[in-house]
């Protein structure tokens, strides 16, 4: 056994506890088709979103520890697309909605694309999918069940779903309600006549022949093979079938899928199979805490967190905690960028086994590149004051600043760094600059700012943020602020016209003495503070 081996055995982040289900899974003999099969669904009647990414980011990282820990079995990761469900609804957000309107019921992958660009509307989603899982760097296999079903993949298990029809019915029944009973079917027959994927009662059933009987949409009655792509099953024994068929070990699913999921595994094992490990995630929250929903529009979208920061940051807040659910929205970000960093700033410093606990150990896969490692010591929080302060239009506004405080540094040098600007500026423009708010000082603020730009303006060229931060201390000490906090609260009020701030000795280190000098001039003056920074 390796030594990195050894240590994933022991590790205790939670892909190594994940990993670790498999590891005893597969204890005594390795699977059968020669490979561990972890698994993501996708529902491709809209767009991938943060869910999307949520799901794939923490399979990956599950998947990567499984590997440090059983290094001699393979593993794959489909990334599988239900594009044979039936369109059951237009989306508000495409185009050529009249047409679509009328290919309503049939498989994704048999309406038109509406943006003219695919073969269908669900060749261009699984499109959209793949292009967003390339972006991010995942590596999986993506599996089309038009494919599976119309190829014949599924037919042995589809077939079984037949011959064991009467036991996934008790299953299924008592969770449906008395209006739904009376017609339900596992099997979903697509209508030779309309092409549409229809929800019908099964009249007959002929388990020899693999057939069933029902009743089309023009009144006849046809028999049609369960195999082939001739019918499609109802997305919960679609779910166990397809466990059942691909021998998938791994998938997680979100805490509201909790039934569906025990579901699933009652209907793998009449099949014959063996459920899938996993684990049920907490669903996200918007800031008032109640459930973020597509059809609301509340909470943050991952395009919208992908603006303002960069996406390692959102791998760090779906690795956090994926059991407790997470507000999700725009005030969680700078904080998530500079956990990140500050996970960066130390891994080199762990020992190999601490490496293993640390969430970018995991984003990363234990090797993190060289290009996030130049920040020169600048965080996203510093990054948005300095917006803020210097009224920040564009990324070379702040550069000026940062290439005085590190000479070395410059958007060729340090490219990450640049990345991180920029996203401080947007984030500045949209969020914190229609915020701000200016207030006068009270007369002990008055006061103790006047002193703070005396001893600032007697500091030596040599002088750093922690000297820095030690006279503004000081003077607020000086000036009567038992809670020295509100002394910084006032800081942050007076000069940066926001309620929170940056840690001042930093920040005037980047700023620059002289000009933070200028900010407590144009505070103390008559009207000063109100109107602002120019």
């Amino acid at each position: 056994m390796s030594g990195d081996t050894d240590l994933a055995l022991q590790a205790k982040a939670w892909p190594f506890e994940e990993a670790r289900k498999l590891v005893a899974r597969y204890a005594e003999k390795k699977p059968e088709k020669g490979y561990v099969l972890f698994e993501t669904g996708y529902g491709p009647s809209g767009l991938p979103h943060m869910g999307t990414f949520g799901e794939v980011a923490r399979t990956t990282m599950v998947r990567q520890a499984f590997q440090r820990m059983r290094p001699d079995l393979p593993t794959r990761l489909f990334a599988f697309s239900d594009d044979m469900d039936g369109f059951r609804k237009v989306p508000e957000n495409v185009p050529n909605r009249e047409m679509l309107a009328e290919h309503l019921h049939k498989p994704l992958t048999k309406v038109p694309d509406p943006f003219g660009k695919f073969e269908s509307f669900g060749h261009h989603n699984n499109a959209m999918l793949r292009g967003f899982l390339d972006s991010f760097g995942f590596e999986y296999e993506f599996q089309s069940s038009t494919d599976w079903y119309t190829s014949g993949r599924f037919d042995q298990a589809l077939l079984r779903v037949l011959e064991r029809y009467d036991e996934i019915m008790a299953v299924m029944l008592p969770t449906l309600g008395e209006e739904r009973q009376a017609t339900y079917s596992p099997f979903l027959p697509v209508s030779p006549s309309t092409g549409r994927v229809l929800q019908v009662p099964i009249l007959e059933r002929n388990v020899d022949a693999g057939t069933i009987v029902f009743e089309d949409e023009d009144g006849r009655k046809v028999e049609a093979p369960v195999t082939g792509g001739h019918t499609k099953l109802q997305w919960k024994p679609d779910w166990a079938m397809r466990w059942f068929a691909l021998g998938v070990d791994y998938e997680m699913a979100g805490k509201d899928l909790i039934p569906s999921v025990e579901l699933g595994h009652k209907i793998v094992k009449i099949l014959g199979g063996r459920p899938p490990e996993g684990f049920n995630y907490e669903l996200f929250l918007d800031e008032k805490g109640q459930k973020i929903s597509k059809s609301k529009g509340n909470g943050l979208t991952m395009e919208e967190w992908l603006r303002y920061a960069p996406p390692e940051s959102l791998s760090l807040y779906m690795f956090n905690k994926p059991r407790a659910a997470k507000k999700l929205y725009f005030d969680v970000i700078p904080r998530a960028v500079d956990d990140y960093l500050t996970f960066i700033s130390k891994f080199d410093a762990l020992d190999p086994a601490q490496k293993m606990e640390t969430p970018v150990w995991h984003i990363h896969n234990g090797s993190i590149p060289n290009d996030v490692k130049g920040t020169a010591g600048l965080t996203f929080g510093l990054l948005l004051n300095l917006a803020g302060a210097a009224n920040a239009e564009n990324a070379e506004v702040m550069w000026g600043f940062i290439r005085r405080y590190a000479p070395g540094a410059s958007p060729e040098t340090a490219p990450f760094l640049d990345r991180l600007v920029g996203y401080a500026v947007t984030y500045y423009q949209d969020f914190v600059k229609p915020t701000k708010r200016f207030r006068a000082p009270s007369e002990q603020e008055r006061a103790a700012l006047e002193d703070l730009r005396a001893v600032l303006a007697g500091l030596s060229a040599e002088a750093g943020a922690e000297e820095i931060q030690n006279q503004v201390f000081e003077v607020g000490k000086r000036h009567g602020f038992t809670e020295l906090r509100a002394w910084f609260q006032a800081l942050y009020e007076v000069l940066l016209g926001q309620t929170s701030g940056p840690r001042m000795g930093s920040f005037v280190q980047l700023y620059g003495v002289q000009e933070t000098i200028a900010l407590i001039d144009t505070a103390l003056k008559p009207g000063g503070a109100e109107g602002g920074l120019g």
